[in-house]
């Protein structure tokens, strides 16, 4: 029966072996607690930034994020065959509000803000001769009560009934005079009418039938941001262009008591109610939006059909849409934030290895006098273990300190490897070194035994470089198969960074790939020395001799390679990462808007559209405009299959100017709208489809309301307009030749002056600036929080190669400056000997400083794709690939020019040594 004993640990070795080693102890702490520091507060912020993305997509989505309830109106027919005025029409809007919210569940309902209920009249013509206006009626409860927001009556009162309370529930024939509402008005809008109290405001509908509209009092807002008022600004004064150019809108507020007058003067179809929920942003994350996306589509799926004609809720929103948009980004984000720290954790575990090697090397002497003078190797083990676990237990607790302060909390599974390897690392090294110095096995004198012995040493090699190959391999496989993207989980906890059970792998292709190339290089090396070293033999230079021969000798040491190679491909990959990037999103901000400037005009000022792109034309600074009709969803069919496309009508000619003048691909296929090629009886058009149901010879047919239906001829690939998957473009001269009107909504402008000229179209339309969304986008929480990672990556990554660079020359340095010095003793001087050790040390820095770039540049040409940047960048297509050389030209300058400082340091250090001591001790 075998016995365990318990290791015996001479305590005065432990506490004084680390004095006598304080600098690569201390070293290994440093190391350990920066990385643990990046480690442990990266993924917390990475979360932090994902909460914060969800909020910034729900807050920019606007009123698409909004979730809106219309329910058509009950009847109102009496016993006459008249309609019956209901003096509790307040209270039933009301209910509706109160039953909208009961049926969104708690879940939903706790993301939501108190709901609004509206109910609205349409646009009503002012008769009053002056400059176009436009009027309506609005009813606005969001009190819990039932009341509106708060206002002040600064004239008269409120609006009032029309009739008499005993007389509230008579019956009104169809087709009679127009029924009296009465309404308030804003005092900005009773300043722009000249009316007050008692006055009648002169409308009529869309039909020229006139409406009886009295102004009962003027008010003022209590808090004019209150969101009530933001769903109806003009009840709070004139808003310019809602109608169209060259339009103002006013409004009157309707009160309870007159809401039921408002039902008899306009008919059903006239007077729309609606009950709005704003979604809160800051109450949102990532880990609820899932959960909240699933209850809005099972909401929507529950929803009333918009053709039945009754009183039920039909729900209407992109809630979901913009947390699923959402969602898809961060996941994206937190993969891509994935690869860095797996490609960190790995040249951290390679430094902490070399540091350990370092340190075993300074020990080695004293480990194999302990080994021989008695002291077991399980001895020896536990003591290192102790003094390495310690040193990296006080290193992770400074670290995690630090993560304290500036993270909103700790994440120890990236972490966990770091801290293994700083334990272990030493410990091992150090027992092997004590075991290979006090073996008993002697060298073979058979010439085949020693074969063996190497080639079973080259085999172990080989099979430890085969797996790293073979892991690299399954690594980009599942990258490339699967993307980085996590799986869409079930669960409401979205994933963080490697932990959704799939992206682990294809996260750390990146870093194996670097970590192969680096075994390849290192294969490489020697050859490349011995070569060198040939060369030197046959020529007259002795330095040249003697650097050669001392980088053949010390060329064959993997690790200091190994953290080299890999620390700056993976820091070239970053870069080139973060340039692309930040191209990428120059490219979606271009793409997004179309020129340096866009100008959505709202349907009702379509009619002016071509004179207030002439007005743009004539502005100073702007170079090209293009005028352009859009229709989203247009009703196309393919094979008898329907799609809802955009539609894009313009003049392909002036488009393609207008492209050539911008970085925009797509204007020589624009002149193929000018080619006769299409069938006869059909207009050509250019085609972009995401799911590649448009193609070029397909045969289409634009189906109109108003008309035939127009066949479509594809004619060639379109390019890319707007943030749409499916684009069709048309010649505007040729489908109104086929007898389609073409009426202009959306502006185009390109130049220097095209932001200015189009903030200053005094239209009430969407504008949207090139220039404004980059700056967007760039400051977005997901964009900004990257490219600050990647930032940092890249300092982490030359950080730890230049230490690497350092660990490795300290290990071979007393062999060195052995060597060194005695060749001094044959007249070489000080000079000459730094070039030689320059020369022995430059041989895996040049490698280095020109495979590393070369290696990090092709692993970004081989993830760029699955990466999937182009999320986070609003591309269409993944992201072109973009080499900031003099980036990484700077890295290889940085390395070589560490040597030369090394080398300095080390002849600072070692000048002093006498040659006596060298020659005596046998080191330097």
């Amino acid at each position: 029966m075998i016995r365990l004993r318990r290791p015996a640990v001479h305590w005065p070795t432990v506490r004084s072996r680390p004095r006598a080693d304080a600098g690569p102890l201390l070293l290994t702490g440093i190391v350990v607690a920066v990385v643990v520091l990046f480690a442990g507060a990266v993924p917390p912020l990475i979360r932090a930034t994902a909460d914060d993305a969800v909020q910034d997509a729900v807050h920019r989505a606007g009123d698409d994020a909004a979730v809106r309830v219309h329910a058509q109106w009950e009847p109102d027919t009496g016993p006459g065959g008249g309609r019956v005025r209901d003096p509790y029409l307040a209270e039933a809007v009301d209910d509706l509000r109160g039953m909208a919210r009961d049926e969104l569940g708690s879940e939903l309902r706790s993301v939501l803000r108190p709901p609004v209920a509206t109910v609205s009249s349409s646009v009503l013509k002012i008769t009053d001769g002056s400059v176009q206006r436009t009027f309506q009626l609005n009813y606005l409860g969001s009190d819990p009560a039932g009341g509106g927001p708060g206002l002040t009556w600064i004239a008269g009162g409120a609006p009032r009934p029309a009739v008499p309370e005993v007389e509230s529930r008579i019956e009104v024939p169809y087709g009679g005079p127009p029924w009296p509402v009465q309404v308030g008005l804003s005092k900005a809008d009773a300043d722009a009418l000249g009316v007050g109290p008692g006055d009648r405001i002169p409308v009529v509908d869309q039909r020229k039938r006139e409406k009886h509209i009295l102004v009962s009092g003027v008010f003022q807002p209590t808090d004019s941001d209150d969101p009530a008022w933001q769903l109806a600004p003009w009840l709070l004064g004139p808003v310019s262009g809602v109608d169209g150019v060259g339009s103002t809108r006013l409004a009157g507020l309707l009160s309870a008591e007159s809401l039921p007058d408002a039902r008899l003067a306009f008919p059903d179809e006239e007077l729309e109610r609606v009950v709005w929920f704003d979604p809160d942003p800051e109450i949102l994350t990532r880990d609820s939006a899932e959960a909240v996306a699933a209850t809005v589509v099972a909401l929507k799926t529950l929803s009333a059909s918009s053709g039945v004609r009754d009183s039920s809720l039909r729900w209407e929103t992109r809630f979901d849409a913009v947390l699923r948009q959402a969602r898809i980004q961060v996941g994206a984000a937190t993969a891509q934030a994935s690869v860095l720290l797996v490609g960190i954790l790995t040249v951290a575990v390679l430094v902490l290895v070399l540091a350990a090697d370092l340190l075993v090397r300074r020990r080695s002497l004293a480990l194999t006098a302990a080994r021989q003078r008695g002291a077991a190797l399980p001895d020896l083990a536990s003591e290192l273990l102790i003094e390495s676990t310690l040193v990296t237990l006080l290193a992770a607790v400074a670290g995690l300190g630090l993560v304290v302060a500036v993270a909103p909390g700790i994440s120890w599974r990236w972490a966990a490897p770091v801290l293994l390897a700083a334990a272990v690392a030493a410990p091992m090294l150090g027992t092997l070194t004590a075991a290979r110095a006090t073996r008993d096995r002697r060298v073979p004198a058979n010439r085949g035994a020693r074969r063996w012995i190497r080639r079973t040493g080259q085999l172990r090699r080989a099979t430890l470089e085969v797996a790293v190959l073979v892991a690299a391999v399954a690594a980009f496989t599942a990258l490339h198969q699967r993307g980085i993207l996590p799986a869409v989980s079930a669960a409401p906890t979205g994933p963080g960074p490697g932990e959704d059970g799939g992206v682990a792998l294809p996260a750390s292709a990146p870093a194996l790939g670097a970590l192969t190339g680096a075994l390849v290089l290192l294969r490489l090396l020697p050859l490349g020395t011995r070569l060198a070293l040939r060369h030197s033999l046959r020529s007259r230079r002795p330095l040249a001799v003697f650097g050669a021969a001392r980088a053949a000798v010390t060329s064959a040491r993997v690790l200091p390679l190994l953290v080299l190679v890999t620390s700056v491909a993976l820091a070239s990959f970053a870069l080139t990462l973060r340039a692309t990037a930040v191209e990428g999103l120059a490219e979606g901000a271009w793409r997004t808007v179309g020129a340096d400037a866009r100008l959505d005009v709202s349907p009702a000022g379509a009619a002016s559209t071509a004179a207030l792109a002439q007005r743009i034309a004539a502005a100073p600074g702007v170079r090209q405009v293009v005028a352009a009709q859009v229709i989203d969803g247009a009703r196309l069919a393919v094979d008898s299959t329907l799609v809802a496309p955009r539609l894009v009508i313009v003049d392909a000619a002036a488009l393609a100017r207008l492209r050539a003048a911008t970085p925009l691909p797509g204007g020589p296929e624009l002149d193929r709208l000018a080619v006769t090629g299409a069938a006869p009886g059909s207009v050509p058009a250019l085609v972009r489809s995401a799911d590649g149901r448009l193609r070029s010879g397909t045969r289409m047919e634009l189906r109109r309301e108003d008309g035939p239906s127009l066949q479509l001829a594809v004619v060639g690939a379109a390019p890319a307009v707007g943030d749409a998957d499916d684009v069709v473009i048309v010649d505007a001269a040729a489908i109104a030749a086929a007898g389609v009107p073409v009426v202009p909504n959306t502006v185009w402008a390109a130049g220097p002056g095209a932001g200015r000229a189009v903030a200053d179209s005094a239209v009430a339309a969407d504008v949207v600036v090139r220039e404004d969304v980059l700056a967007q986008r760039r400051t977005a929480p997901l964009s900004a929080g990257l490219l600050r990672l990647w930032a940092a990556s890249i300092v982490m990554f030359l950080a730890m190669g230049l230490l690497g660079l350092a660990l490795g020359a300290a290990a071979g340095a007393p062999e060195r400056w052995q060597t060194l010095t005695r060749l001094r003793t044959l007249g070489v001087r000080p000079t000459e000997a730094r070039r030689i050790a320059v020369g022995e040390l430059l041989p895996p820095v040049v490698v280095a400083a020109v495979g590393g770039p070369l290696l990090g540049v092709v692993l970004a040409g081989l993830t760029i794709g699955p990466l999937a940047l182009r999320l986070l960048t609003l591309q269409v297509a993944d992201s072109t690939l973009v080499l900031p050389w003099w980036e990484v030209g700077l890295l290889s300058v940085a390395l070589l020019v560490a040597v030369v400082v090394v080398v300095q340091v080390e002849f600072a250090v070692r000048r002093h040594r006498r040659l006596g001591e060298v020659l005596r001790a046998g080191e330097g």
